[in-house]
């Protein structure tokens, strides 16, 4: 890729952005979309227009996002998205420390040196002028590589410093957000996992709340028994499809008694397979029916779940905080494998099929996990080495002649070889998140935040190892796989050159990241498309309309390791090629500004694990960090400077700071300090509405006969019921 080339990739990005950006501004003003672009603060009850009525500036989503704070994140978005906004923050702050220094200093010494042989170049074309701006340009030996060892020591503690603040200030938000004199269910309840067998003469209810009433005979309120649910939910999701079947079929005839004739026409339905097929039938007619036979079979199944399909597994309420946090902090048990105790979480974060593994279980699925995910890993880089060599113009028009007159035209020519690769490389990469997730779940992890924070770690290291590394390396090995035939000798410093030949590819990646995704993030173009045809086409019923625009959230699980590739990428170059440290800057900052936006009027939380996000982060920004000093430390070797080993230290101080972070903050994102569950609530807590919130709704009553629980839900201390 020559200059003119990256120049014009770099420009049609900036442009597409811009349009998606007046598309946004044009298209959030008209009242029919409102729900794409206010999601958030209409189903807060909050005006989606507040503030901006009166004028037409399309920059108006700008100040209103550098304007709010975080205390506004944290009511319209909750403690998860604030976090992620300190993540950002701490990101950027440390590009910006590192470009304050080394962009001065670093392209200077670059641009004046006397340069070396055009095989050190950092791009795969003829992207000289480029080069002349990159370690690369430094001849070997030379002692002007000393700059460049400072600026990898400034980074590295520009990193520990801001890392550091950040730690602490997330804990402090947690710690805010645990002690507010706000009711938060699950705080009043423990997880328990790894139940013995039940003693003869015992039932599993009777168990579990003599063993919790022994130890905590003042404060233990009730307990749930875990059950196995999946025949009752199959009759309750079949049940509650009927009534969304009725509810529809019961709009469609009031809008045929205003559009036709004033008897209206009654919807049909065929009851054979899918509604395809069968027999012709009245639906209001059909579907009531069937709610009225499958009620009486729902309950029955209940009571049979409830007796006969009890688990090693129970939830516990006390009627205080402290000694809900205490129980969960504390052994049970003299053996780990069973009573085992953690922290409740919210309710609709449960996943229900993983509570009742067992602890050897959830080892064994843990370590098979782990080796697929490992085989992932190493079997993906043979796809993706292929994308990035094969997805080049000469070799297209190699194994496609017919597509030559196409791309030979210049300007088709120009865009193709500036995109291809990257779109190739974003494509294939979509396709992976939702499988990492599926492996997260089987491990047997019991919560929806904690099994997206494990699919957020294999996703990142997928992302390093396949498009950091992958890429890096894949390129260099099918260029030059003839040298390392003649001479295996040669592969290490090939390796070690390889990183920055592949900068003008991750140089045009990060731009395509910033420019078109956050455009369209923005714009939403997409989901405002699927909503207005499913609103047009599908949607007859209030429940439809809000389920075909209801936002979702941020993504944590797909996001964050986005984002920590890209800053992968920008750290490991700052010092080799500062050059793309403003892409790095635009990028975070342009990321902050766009998703402040929608974490403030569009997305909504699935689930809120106060801040439990942040260690996952740190880890792996701190592995970023030393994956940046390994590297300096191979480039350097390969420059053959004599005092390369002065950067040896980095490494071990990086472990050394890590480990004391992990130290001196991490427990309390484990447990919640009992100082913290100590306050006092501002309001009287009626422990029966606790205790009901985590009910299955397959389980619950319409009602209300407490009767039918006798067997898996529990009746224990019954006084002292609100605190």
């Amino acid at each position: 890729m020559d200059f003119s080339s990256f120049l014009t990739s770099l420009g049609t990005s900036f442009v597409i952005f811009v349009v998606l950006m007046f598309l946004f501004t044009w298209l959030s003003r008209r009242p029919g979309n409102f729900v794409v672009y206010y999601p958030n603060r209409i189903l807060k009850g909050l005006d989606p227009y507040e503030g901006i009525r009166l004028t037409r500036n399309p920059f108006a989503w700008i100040r209103e996002a550098l304007a709010s704070t975080e205390a506004d994140v944290i009511n319209l978005s909750g403690v998860d998205s604030a976090v992620y906004f300190v993540f950002l923050t701490t990101v950027l702050g440390i590009l910006v420390l590192a470009g304050l220094l080394l962009l001065p200093v670093l392209l200077p010494i670059a641009f004046t040196s006397p340069g070396v042989k055009a095989d050190n170049t950092t791009s795969e074309g003829t992207f000289n002028d480029i080069d002349k701006l990159s370690m690369g340009h430094i001849e070997l030996k030379s002692p002007r590589l000393w700059a460049f060892l400072a600026a990898t020591y400034w980074v590295s503690f520009a990193a520990y410093c801001l890392l550091w603040k950040a730690y602490k200030h997330v804990s402090d938000l947690r710690a805010a957000a645990l002690m507010s004199p706000d009711v938060k269910l699950e705080q009043f309840g423990v997880l328990v996992r790894d139940i013995p067998p039940v003693p003869e003469g015992q039932t599993r209810k009777e168990q579990v709340d003599s063993y919790f009433k022994t130890i905590y005979p003042d404060t233990f309120y009730r307990s749930v028994v875990v059950t196995d649910n999946k025949k009752v939910n199959k009759i309750y999701e079949e049940l509650e499809g009927y009534k969304k079947k009725l509810e529809r079929a019961e709009t469609i005839y009031a809008e045929s008694k205003q559009t036709s004739t004033p008897e209206g026409t009654r919807p049909t339905a065929k009851t054979g397979f899918l509604g395809l097929m069968g027999k012709k039938v009245d639906a209001i007619e059909y579907y009531d029916e069937k709610i009225k036979e499958l009620i009486p079979k729902l309950e029955a199944e209940q009571k049979v779940t409830l007796k006969e399909k009890q688990q090693c597994s129970a939830l516990i309420f006390f009627t205080n905080r402290v000694t809900a946090s205490s129980a969960a902090q504390s052994l049970h048990a003299t053996m780990v494998d069973t009573w085992t105790v953690m922290n409740a979480p919210e309710p609709r974060q449960l996943i229900w099929t993983n509570l009742a593994k067992k602890f050897y279980e959830r080892e064994m699925r843990q370590y098979v996990i782990y080796l697929i995910v490992f085989l992932t890993i190493f079997f993906y880089m043979i796809p993706i080495g292929f994308i990035s060599a094969l997805t080049t113009l000469e070799n297209l028009k190699k194994i496609l002649p017919f597509l030559k007159p196409v791309v030979d035209q210049q300007a088709i020519k120009t865009v193709l070889e500036a995109y291809l690769p990257q779109l190739a490389l974003i494509i294939f990469m979509a396709l992976l998140p939702k499988f990492l997730l599926f492996l997260s779940k089987e491990e047997g992890i019991p919560t929806q935040s904690h099994a997206e924070r494990a699919a957020s770690g294999k996703f990142f290291y997928f992302s390093v190892l396949n498009v950091f590394i992958g890429v890096t390396i894949g390129s260099t090995l099918f260029t030059t796989v003839k040298v390392i035939l003649k001479d295996t000798s040669k592969i290490v410093p090939l390796l070690a050159q390889s990183l920055p030949k592949s900068a003008t590819f991750f140089l045009t990646f990060v731009a395509l990241r910033f420019f078109v995704g956050y455009g369209l993030e923005l714009s939403r173009i997409v989901p405002l498309i699927i909503f207005h045809l499913k609103k047009k086409y599908l949607c007859k019923t209030e429940a439809e309309l809000k389920a075909a625009w209801a936002p979702g959230d941020l993504g944590y699980a797909t996001r964050v390791p986005g984002d920590l590739l890209i800053l992968t990428i920008v750290l490991c170059y700052s010092v080799i090629a500062p050059l793309i440290i403003p892409f790095g800057v635009v990028y975070f900052g342009l990321g902050w500004l766009v998703l402040r936006n929608q974490a403030l009027k569009v997305y909504v939380p699935s689930y809120e694990s106060y801040g439990r996000m942040w260690p996952h982060m740190y880890n792996r920004i701190m592995a970023t960090v030393i994956i940046f000093q390994a590297t300096m430390l191979g480039y350097f070797t390969v420059k053959k400077f004599y005092y390369t080993p002065i950067l040896i230290p980095l490494p071990i101080l990086s472990f050394i700071f890590a480990f004391i972070c992990q130290k001196k903050f991490y427990r309390f994102f484990q447990s919640t300090a009992l100082e913290v569950a100590s306050h006092e609530l501002k309001e009287n807590l009626s422990m029966e509405r606790v205790f009901r919130s985590f009910i299955p709704p397959s389980l619950s009553s319409e009602k209300g006969d407490e009767d039918q629980f006798d067997d898996a839900l529990s009746h224990v201390s019954r006084t002292g019921s609100t605190v």
